[in-house]
């Protein structure tokens, strides 16, 4: 893939060398009857989602505790709205070790100088979380692929730390090293999906990650929120 254009739903506009805004939904163009409609569907939506999919949850439960020793769930901490920390929610796809300095120096390669943390059929990934893939767990591997290891952020889209759609949630090491304007990227609440997850998906730096959640937070809409929502199945099965 080619790294150096930007995948949209929408018409791009350039986000280089933008200032951080203070940490307020008023500052931006949408009104207060946008962030309440998006919050009754993100609470009315995510709490259907986890009542139809719950036998999903409970055989991905099974296999992960079949496949490896440790729980099924992880808790990671990771920076939302307004720049506030809170536990993220996944099901645990890597046998249970601390991340150690290959890992935290892979994130410095990547959000400083751009470089990919391993290539895949000859494209490169960029990551954040990982190193040593062999800590995969075979279960591990199909959850990532289809992204379905984040499905219990259906329960931090009702408790109110995500919305549906929005920005990548970011981990703390990631934004302790980010430029002033990547920061604004917290203007909103990060997304259990969004239009970085549906066009490029760890194929391109960060710096264009951040770029891509910029425009969708320039840009938000009900209508394209509708239209990511739709995307995401194919891709999280695609595996982009």
């Amino acid at each position: 893939m080619n790294t150096s254009s930007k995948p949209s739903l929408i018409t791009s506009t350039e986000t280089h060398n933008i200032e951080l805004l203070p940490f307020d939904t008023e500052q931006l163009a949408q009104g207060k009857d946008f962030y309440l409609l998006k919050r009754v569907f993100d609470f009315s939506a995510s709490c259907l989602l986890i009542i139809l999919l719950g036998p999903i949850w409970l055989i991905i439960f099974i296999l992960i505790k079949l496949d490896s020793p440790g729980p099924a769930l992880f808790v990671n901490q990771a920076i939302g709205f307004g720049g506030n920390e809170f536990p993220l929610l996944k099901f645990r796809s890597m046998h249970p070790v601390k991340p150690g300095h290959a890992e935290a120096q892979d994130v410095y390669n990547n959000v400083r100088h751009g470089l990919p943390t391993f290539s895949q059929n000859g494209n490169p990934v960029y990551k954040t979380a990982l190193t040593d893939r062999s800590r995969i767990t075979r279960i591990g591997r199909w959850l990532r692929k289809s992204s379905l290891d984040e499905l219990p952020q259906l329960w931090n889209v009702v408790r109110g730390d995500m919305s549906l759609v929005g920005p990548r949630p970011a981990l703390p090491r990631e934004v302790a090293l980010y430029r002033k304007w990547q920061m604004r990227r917290f203007l909103v609440k990060p997304g259990l999906t969004g239009l970085y997850q549906v066009t490029a998906r760890n194929h391109v730096t960060v710096d264009e990650m951040v770029r891509i959640d910029l425009e969708y937070i320039r840009n938000q809409s009900l209508w394209l929120d509708f239209q990511i929502i739709c995307k995401t199945p194919l891709a999280m099965f695609k595996g982009l």
